[in-house]
This record gives C-alpha cells, structure tokens and sequence, in this order.
C-alpha cells in the first residue's frame, strides 16, 4: 500500500512540482539573455541597434529585442536578479494568469516606449521588472486577498527604491521605460484582477443563503400547507408542552393552593 506522502494528491508534492515549473521560464529567460548579451559582446556587436527607436519604421523591431540586449555587463546584472525573482514570483502565486501577464507587459511597455519615449536608443529588460513589480503591487489593491496584500508589501519593501528610477532626466537611464513599464504592470493587473486563483476564491457554503432566507421569513415556510385543524391541534400540543415546562420549573408545593 503506497503511503500518502506518495500519493498525487499530496500537497507537499504538488506544491514543490508547482515551485519548480515556476522557476523554469525564468532560468531558461536570464540563460537566454546572458547568451545573447555574451554572443554581441563576443562579436563586438552594438547592442543599440537591437533597441527601441521611438517613432522610426526600423526601431519597432526594438518592441521585441530591447529587453534582450544590454549596455554592458553591469547593466545585465542588475537587471538580471529582479528579472528572475519577480517573474517566478508571478509564475508561482498568479500561475492562471502569469506567462499572459508577462507577455501582456513586455510587448505592452515596448509599444508605449516607441510612441511616447524620447527619440534616443532604449535597450534593457528594466521596463519589464517595473512591469512585473507594478503588477505584483497593484494585484494587492485590486484583487485584495490576504495573499496578494501579502506579496505587495513585501515587493513594496524590497523595491520600492526602484520607483526612483521613474523620476525624468536622468542620465543614461531610460526612465520613460521604467515609467511606462509601470503603467502597463497597473493595466494588466487591472485586466486580470477577475480571473482569481483557486486558493483565492472564498469558499462558498451551498447552504447559507437557504438557513440566511429561513431565518429571515415572518412566517413558517409550510404555513400555507397546512389545515385549519392541522394548525389548533399544533397549537394545543405547544400550549401542553409549556405547562408541562412551568411545572417542571416551580416546586410541587408552590402549585398547591396553600396560605403562609
């Protein structure tokens, strides 16, 4: 006989097969980007021509490979942590949801960058870390289960010196990529905040609401079914019922017609 800690249904196993399949699409993203960032680098490549060129027919090839390419080694780095924690954090607690969401954002932030942004060279995967932390905050607001409050405070605490990175003008940040990325991470959330996880939606009682209306009702539910007669005799029985109950109550002599 297998033991239950080996069965499918256990939710030890379930739950450490869930964190794996979580981890995957970010391993093989920060793999993927860190061969690209070394094969341009290795070619001697400019990364800037991979970027997003704002209102230019041949800078919206940048909407798909400017969170692919870095400025430098430094550049990847710091991208490369925030990328790989929120994006498995998204997968893990927004599994419905997740791989829309990040998709929804990365094309999102590129397609506002390329019409809003300055008509310089934006490059890096920074718009969509913005994204992924304004969804996770703002799924807190918007679905507001003690999970998802959970996971937004704590992103708050971690990154919230992140959103200085949306103040303007700064050198050689792209800031409108961080801005933009997070207005897409607060639209999308926005988007999916109907589309609940299962540990999410409250558990309903199929009874409630009918004990709720019976306790509500003036009047018994079989009222009407029953006759005249039906009606007395029941109420004869009740009357008989509580003067057996005062009986039982006072002491046999205080019945008694007696003169102190």
């Amino acid at each position: 006989m297998r033991s239950i800690f080996d069965s499918e249904s256990d939710s030890l196993e379930i739950t450490q097969r869930h964190f794996v399949d979580s981890l995957r699409f970010p391993i093989a993203a920060i793999l993927f980007i860190w061969l690209i960032h070394g094969y341009l680098t290795l070619v001697g490549a400019d990364p800037g021509w991979y970027g997003i060129m704002p209102r230019r027919l041949w800078g919206l090839r940048g909407i798909v490979t400017a969170p692919l390419v870095h400025g430098s080694w430094e550049h990847l780095l710091s991208n490369s942590f925030p990328l790989f924690v929120l994006s498995a954090i998204t997968l893990y607690f927004y599994r419905k949801v997740a791989m829309r969401a990040f998709w929804m954002i990365y094309f999102l932030t590129g397609i506002s960058v390329w019409l809003l942004a300055r008509p310089v060279l934006h490059i890096g995967a920074s718009g969509v870390v913005y994204g992924l932390v304004s969804f996770i905050f703002w799924n807190g607001i918007f679905r507001r289960s003690l999970r998802s409050i959970i996971l937004a405070l704590i992103v708050m605490i971690l990154y919230s010196g992140m959103f200085l990175g949306i103040l303007p003008d700064q050198e050689g940040i792209s800031w409108e990529s961080h801005l933009l990325g997070s207005i897409a991470g607060i639209f999308v959330s926005f988007w999916f905040k109907e589309e609940l996880e299962d540990d999410e939606v409250e558990k309903h009682d199929p009874f409630a609401d009918e004990r709720q209306a019976e306790k509500e009702l003036f009047l018994p539910r079989d009222i009407f079914d029953k006759t005249k007669v039906q009606r007395a005799i029941e109420a004869e029985e009740e009357a008989r019922r509580q003067a057996q109950q005062n009986n039982t109550f006072f002491p046999p002599f205080w019945n008694q017609n007696q003169t102190w």
